[in-house]
């Protein structure tokens, strides 16, 4: 029963074409941590500003929010496939400008924020294709939730000893190294991708303008429900309680008296939430009520912020930050899992495109807003509240995701 029970949590890589994008993903996710654990604490080490924490994080996700229904109308009209090589691409290059301005010292905080701009134009049009991408490279319809699973597990893993990594790097040999690792991990997904056996890209007909293709997505999610308040939700808490990412390099050197490393394992913490929470999703069979997986996770994430806010100890508090983590990435797991085995073939770029605006578009606004509050109130104070509303969302929305299952239509 055991091993049966370890085939199943890993049954996607039965297809070759997945093995080789998981592993190139896999590479190149560890270097993206690292590098977003460099920016933000080398923000925070120039300007000592948990406002201009929030003011990073605004700058590469904002544009993601503008531009992922446009990302979303493209992975439906072009090949996914050519795509992700030129994000790819222009993705390393983005690392290697930061390497050169923080070795060369001329690390301005302009500068800074114009390259995570930049970041996010490309991660608009580079993340629906690659969640779209999904659905060519798995062999069986049926394993593509248990597919999801094992991507975003890859993130967690990533984000579990990514962080740590970087803080170690950080501490030895500085920023500019970090980024230069993040550089070389794109590598992987280029290698990845010129590897796999594709069959030969058939260009589709656009009849309709792009305007046009955008409104078509929005009125297909709104006469989609089950979808569309899967959505909704998801807005709320990447806008209210998901950017409590904001103010942890605070938690690290103001409430615990920590440095670099110190930040790094706290990040590492909530990754292993992450991966716990991602494995366990990978593991749960077809036709498991992920609904109301999502609302107990929900609660989870909210009780374990508000006991990561209040209390001092590191090693207990790291306990909480672990069902914190666990709680988050369920929002973002379930949510693309169901969008992407709900929608209808035709529509699903532009579904997982109207998915990333609800996050990119409300958590860097969400950012701005905790970056700000914590100013006046301080962090500890800022993610309790967070805590807090998300146990009241969870109960908001409790009759929907515990409620009886309802087959989707997707036409």
């Amino acid at each position: 029963m055991k091993k049966v029970s370890q085939l199943h949590v890993f049954r996607a890589f039965a297809s070759r074409n997945y093995s080789l994008y998981f592993i190139g993903r896999a590479v190149s996710q560890f270097g993206t941590w690292m590098q977003r654990t460099a920016v933000v604490w080398v923000i925070y080490s120039m300007t000592h500003s948990a406002f201009l924490l929030g003011v990073t994080i605004f700058a590469e996700q904002f544009p993601s929010f503008l531009l992922s229904i446009p990302g979303g109308v493209a992975a439906d009209r072009y090949n996914r496939y050519t795509i992700i090589r030129i994000t790819q691409v222009t993705s390393m290059v983005q690392a290697v400008l930061l390497a050169v301005l923080v070795i060369t010292g001329h690390a301005a905080v302009w500068a800074i924020l114009l390259l995570s701009v930049a970041l996010g134009i490309i991660n608009a049009f580079d993340v629906p294709a690659r969640q779209a991408l999904i659905n060519d490279v798995v062999a069986s319809p049926e394993d593509l939730p248990n597919a999801l699973s094992l991507t975003t597990a890859t993130a967690s893993l990533a984000q579990l000893l990514g962080p740590a990594l970087a803080g170690i790097v950080l501490s030895v040999f500085g920023a500019g190294v970090c980024f230069l690792l993040n550089a070389a991990s794109f590598g992987g997904v280029i290698l990845s991708l010129l590897l796999m056996k594709l069959p030969v890209y058939q260009p589709k007909k656009a009849n309709k303008k792009v305007i046009a293709e955008f409104a078509e997505g929005f009125t297909y999610i709104k006469n989609t429900p089950d979808i569309g308040l899967i959505i909704v939700m998801l807005a709320v808490v990447s806008l209210l309680v998901l950017p409590y990412n904001t103010v942890l390099p605070v938690f690290a050197k103001v409430v615990f008296k920590g440095d670099a490393s110190t930040f790094g394992y706290i990040n590492s913490f909530v990754g292993i939430g992450a991966v716990t929470g991602t494995i366990f999703l990978a593991s749960r069979k077809p036709g498991t009520h992920l609904r109301k997986v999502m609302f107990v996770s929900t609660l989870l994430m909210g009780l374990g912020l508000i006991c990561f806010s209040q209390i001092k100890s590191f090693p207990l508090a790291m306990l909480f930050a672990v069902i914190a983590g666990y709680g988050s990435i369920a929002q973002y797991t379930v949510s693309n899992i169901l969008v992407q085995s709900d929608a209808a073939p035709n529509m699903r770029g532009r579904a997982i495109g109207i998915l990333l605006m609800a996050i990119f578009g409300m958590m860097p606004l969400g950012s701005l807003l905790t970056g700000a509050v914590s100013e006046h109130i301080g962090a500890p104070a800022t993610v309790l509240g967070q805590g807090i509303i998300a146990v009241v969302i969870a109960l908001i929305f409790s009759k929907f995701l515990t409620g009886p299952l309802k087959k989707v239509n997707p036409k």
